[in-house]
């Protein structure tokens, strides 16, 4: 397996394009970017965008001017800041709770209330559907958080049909994560990206089948309005990051000093990052292990091509990070998911290694085999056999290292 010789992301990562010279098409945005983009540049996108929303505010007071989707993190707080604080508009502020905040993320959404001065609709389903939507997502495609992912892009549509308040005002954009879009682009949200990318291609038709038991009256709100109201009440959702320049590490660090933003209390497992995903105890923990297993990469090589690009770390402290962080079975945040959700470790291993790529991974002497960052290939575990895996996808002809892995 090939990795970008800018960053660390690998040739598999989800998303990315590799270029004649070995560098990724994150890193290539990058440097697009950087090139174009001064002083004058953000001045000219800035206008842009204080055009765009002067044809959403009013000033009668009738209804909100917009809708924030909100998690109640560092990027949360710099949008509803930037709307209210910076540009006068009357914002409300949106969010799909999944019942799996750290307590330092609920305190920051709880916090937004007060600090920001806005109106906050957060809307949770009951905890029995979230935990069999927990194990559903698990078994069906190896992400227990995929109700997260389609309640913060569903629900705020919902609202913005049912409340006639027609612009969505989300956050970061996607070519700054894997460079899948110019910045030229102006990508804004739409339903087919949503199903395609954040919901995988499920709806909430999927969810109704009978080993959890789940009904469609249980899912009212993953389920998007009809084309014609979305278009009767003219929703439109831009993404504020086309706008501005955007630095994570800035947002936490300007949100903490002004607003009290609190970071994490205790390191996290799997990343060195401690101001990101608390709204999300397990989107650091065992849903980013699962990228590990399926994919042979996870959060921590997110959070350091980033600090690479934007200039936070050189590529051999990134590869320092991906060795200590990348592989790390989260013990702390497996127990308390396995027993959320009531499953052994055992089921859990076993439906694990059967969402193993097989382009990344294979079994040598009963253990899971990858090509590393640095060079040589290393194991990373025993294999959990079930009648599940298939095991000739991954076994070797030969007791070397198959070429597709250098």
């Amino acid at each position: 397996m090939k990795y970008c010789q800018r960053c660390v992301y690998p040739m598999r990562a989800v998303n990315t394009m590799f270029d004649r010279e070995g560098i990724c098409s994150a890193c290539r945005a990058a440097e697009e970017m950087s090139k174009v983009a001064d002083d004058e540049f953000w001045e000219k996108r800035r206008q842009v965008f204080e055009k765009l929303i002067e044809d959403y505010r009013r000033p009668d007071g009738s209804n909100y001017d917009c809708i924030v989707p909100v998690s109640g993190g560092k990027d949360s707080y710099w949008q509803a800041w930037i709307m209210k604080h910076q540009y006068g508009m009357n914002p409300l502020l949106v969010t799909y709770h999944g019942n799996n905040y750290l307590p330092e993320g609920q305190g920051n959404l709880d916090r937004m209330r007060d600090e920001l001065g806005i109106d906050h609709v957060v809307y949770g389903p009951s905890v029995p559907t979230l935990k069999k939507l927990n194990r559903l997502g698990f078994k069906m495609m190896g992400d227990m958080n995929w109700h997260a992912h389609a309640g913060i892009k569903v629900m705020p549509l919902r609202v913005a049909v049912q409340m006639n308040i027609p612009l969505l005002v989300w956050g970061e954009i996607t070519w700054t994560v894997a460079g899948m879009f110019s910045p030229d682009d102006y990508v804004e949200y739409n339903k087919r990206t949503v199903m395609e990318h954040d919901l995988r291609g499920y709806s909430w038709r999927d969810m109704c089948e009978e080993t959890e038991g789940l009904e469609s009256s249980d899912l009212h709100w993953l389920k998007f309005p009809e084309d014609k109201q979305i278009q009767a009440a003219g929703v439109r959702g831009i993404y504020i990051g086309n706008f501005f320049r955007w630095d994570p590490n800035e947002h936490a660090e300007k949100m903490h000093r002004e607003f009290g933003f609190e970071f994490a209390r205790q390191p996290f497992e799997r990343t060195y990052r401690t101001m990101s995903n608390l709204d999300d105890m397990h989107e650091n923990g065992i849903h980013d292990y699962m990228k590990f297993v399926k994919f042979g990469y996870g959060r921590a090589s997110d959070h350091a091509c980033k600090d690479v690009r934007d200039g936070y770390l050189t590529r051999e402290q990134a590869i320092e990070m991906v060795k200590q962080y990348d592989h790390v079975k989260p013990r702390r945040d497996l127990e308390r998911w396995l027993d959320y959700v009531e499953m052994g470790e055992a089921e859990f291993d076993q439906i694990a290694d059967t969402f193993r790529n097989p382009r990344v991974w294979w079994i040598q002497e009963d253990q899971w085999w990858k090509q590393n960052l640095w060079g040589e290939p290393s194991s990373y575990g025993p294999v959990h056999y079930s009648d599940q895996l298939d095991v000739e996808k991954y076994h070797l002809k030969s007791q070397t290292v198959p070429p597709s892995a250098l």
